[in-house]
């Protein structure tokens, strides 16, 4: 019984949406399915925002732990000069107090030392996410753009089709029978325009993929390019690719060590 009412169910909701489609004005349907693409773009563009927004987030905070780092390594180096200008003196006090302080700074030290690897590696992920999020927005922006630009297109094809259906209607009540076993001329036209629209549907939608894959071969070339001329920036600079510059784990201290 259940699976029966089920099945009454799925018919009356595919025949309801038949319905739908069949009285739907595709005008509003094209302004609906316009407007659902930009609200999607806002979104996502809403998305990417808060992944750079992490991103520059995490690369302050790593800029104040290096910050920090260096101070620290100053003043670890100070103390010890401080404790040996003691102990020269023969101020054992002052000696350890100095050697105390900066055994307390060398912890700091080590501390800020692992917080500077783990952040780097944090900020690393997050350049990342940052950069795949950019590049999904940017294509997504692509395809908004040609729908935007299809819009004007599809609407005029629109008129055009209605203009069509009105003739069609005019001229099929023109036609007569030819006779009960033969099909009649209006009968055929449809067959043949069933036929056409069809074959012209599949080569719009093969069209429309390969448009797709042009638009990525061109955005990949201009990334090329543009990699290229950084390259060629650099060089004529005098500076180091990427792939060349310091490993990001080595950390570099401010000064040298005594």
């Amino acid at each position: 019984m259940f699976k029966l009412a089920k099945k009454w169910w799925n018919y009356l909701t595919a025949k309801l949406t038949g319905k739908f489609e069949e009285s739907a004005d595709p005008k509003v349907q094209l302004e609906q399915a316009i407007t659902e693409a930009q609200e999607q773009h806002r979104r996502l563009k809403e998305q990417v925002t808060n992944v750079v927004a992490n991103q520059k987030q995490a690369e302050m905070r790593l800029n104040r732990t290096m910050d920090d780092l260096g101070k620290t390594t100053a003043n670890t180096k100070q103390a010890l000069r401080m404790a040996a200008d003691a102990q020269a003196k023969g101020d054992a006090v002052a000696t350890g107090q100095y050697n105390q302080a900066a055994e307390t700074l060398a912890g700091k030290l080590v501390q800020l030392e692992k917080e500077v690897e783990d952040q780097k590696t944090f900020v690393l992920q997050a350049s990342q996410a940052s950069d795949q999020a950019k590049a999904a927005l940017e294509q997504n922006s692509a395809v908004l753009q040609q729908k935007l630009s299809e819009k004007s297109k599809l609407l005029s094809q629109l008129d055009q089709a209605k203009m069509q259906e009105e003739m069609n209607k005019a001229m099929g009540q023109l036609t007569e029978s030819v006779g009960a076993d033969v099909p009649t001329f209006t009968e055929v036209r449809d067959k043949i325009e069933a036929r056409y629209a069809k074959a012209k549907g599949m080569a719009e939608l093969n069209e429309s993929s390969v448009e797709s894959r042009m638009l990525e071969v061109e955005q990949a070339q201009m990334n090329t390019e543009a990699q290229a001329r950084l390259e060629e920036i650099r060089t004529k600079l005098g500076i180091a690719s990427a792939t060349q510059a310091q490993p990001a784990g080595e950390v570099q201290e401010g000064g040298t060590s005594s």
